[in-house]
């Protein structure tokens, strides 16, 4: 069956990779090994890349149990308190060098998202306080230092907290000034800290992040997200991300879920049905999830995190409405998964991107700032917790 395959492979395949590069001499985790499978141990360690994988073991730790996974866990964590976090100015950086000292001290309140996310999943799984206090103070951080006076909130600053142009999260040859894609993951994570303390405050702001989706992200003529965006949340370009929409059809349900609100889980449900009819519609080529669209052309790249996200948002589409459309879309995805995406190589992981024709490519990192057991790992649990087999 389908969900033993997947939790063999989270378990057997996932998780000893990344267990691997665990780095005993200057903690955390090594930050780069190459499409090669050669491990550079004096790589800068990225601080999405970290608090990913805190939130990966942690999460293993609550689903699966197990010493094995607290031990990672506890590991991943020391280094995001000690070395990640800015604790004279707040916030987290971008990256630190391999021996844990600040290599990037940019702010992305992306980044800051991503480690408050990691932060109460740690809390979740062992009970540790400073874990939760560090993660409300970095939501405090967000609130109190990133609000432009418009809506939403800034996405780039120094250290000291001035803004600056947003490159790490601009793509496509947009520089963008608010993405989608912050807004996703400050819902993500959000809802992971609302589920630890349930503060009104973390509720409401969830709430506001909610309802800029709803009033300008989503675009209800395409039944998409729009993806990047000037200061006052004006389109800039003609993009659409089937990855994010796929993801967010999953995230934003899980949010209303969590918040309990009974009109907005009416309202993101259809929604979200609407953003994964149309990735179903247009987005699947040969069992896989093409990536994007940009004007009238289409990358037809096979993106690892795609592929994962397609699986966990099916799966959460045919869960809401029954229609098994979406569940044998989710066994397709698995199937290519096996087939191409998955690196068989002794030492290796997942493929970062493959082509249309299932080639590999050799220029994208096996593990990397961007690369990590986030999106496949979380798939894997996902599924696991879900209970659905296909």
């Amino acid at each position: 069956m389908i969900l033993n395959e997947i939790k063999n492979e989270l378990e057997n395949h996932i998780v000893p990779y990344w267990a691997t590069l665990r780095d005993d001499e200057f903690g955390g985790f090594y930050g780069y090994k190459s499409f090669g499978l050669e491990l550079d141990r004096k790589a800068d360690k990225g601080v999405i890349l970290h608090s990913r994988i805190l939130w990966f073991f942690s999460e293993c730790c609550s689903v699966l149990g197990g010493e094995k996974y607290r031990t990672l866990a506890d590991h991943a964590y020391k280094y995001v308190r000690d070395c990640c976090i800015d604790r004279e100015q707040g916030g987290v950086f971008w990256a630190t060098t391999f021996d844990g000292k600040p290599s990037d001290d940019r702010k992305y309140t992306y980044n800051i998202a991503f480690a408050i996310y990691a932060l109460s999943a740690y809390y979740n799984a062992t009970g540790e306080k400073q874990a939760l206090e560090l993660a409300e103070k970095l939501f405090e951080d967000i609130e109190t230092r990133t609000p432009d006076g418009r809506t939403g909130h800034g996405e780039a600053f120094t250290r000291g907290w001035k803004p600056e142009d947003n490159e790490e999260l601009s793509e496509n040859g947009i520089l963008t000034k608010k993405t989608m894609n912050t807004v996703l993951h400050l819902i993500e994570a959000y809802t992971e800290l609302y589920r630890m303390n349930r503060s009104e405050k973390v509720a409401e702001a969830l709430r506001y992040q909610l309802k800029i989706v709803e009033d300008k992200i989503f675009d209800y003529d395409r039944n998409a997200l729009r993806v990047f965006f000037d200061d006052d949340f004006n389109v800039l370009g003609d993009i659409h991300s089937f990855g994010h929409d796929i993801e967010a059809s999953w995230l934003t349900d899980r949010a209303v879920e969590v918040l309990g609100d009974s009109e907005l889980i009416k309202k993101f449900n259809a929604l979200d049905l609407r953003l994964a009819g149309n990735i179903y519609d247009i987005a699947i080529d040969g069992g896989a999830l093409n990536n994007e669209r940009e004007n009238d052309r289409i990358d037809t790249t096979r993106v690892w995190w795609v592929q994962a996200e397609g699986i966990v948002g099916f799966v959460n589409a045919y869960q809401h409405s029954g229609d098994s459309r979406y569940l044998d879309a989710a066994k397709g995805i698995w199937e290519y998964i096996k087939q191409s995406v998955i690196d068989k190589r002794e030492g290796g992981e997942w493929y970062s991107e493959v082509t249309r024709e299932g080639i590999p490519h050799d220029f994208k990192e096996e593990t990397g700032p961007w690369k990590c057991p986030y999106h496949n790992g979380r798939m894997c649990l996902e599924m696991i917790k879900r209970g659905v087999d296909f």
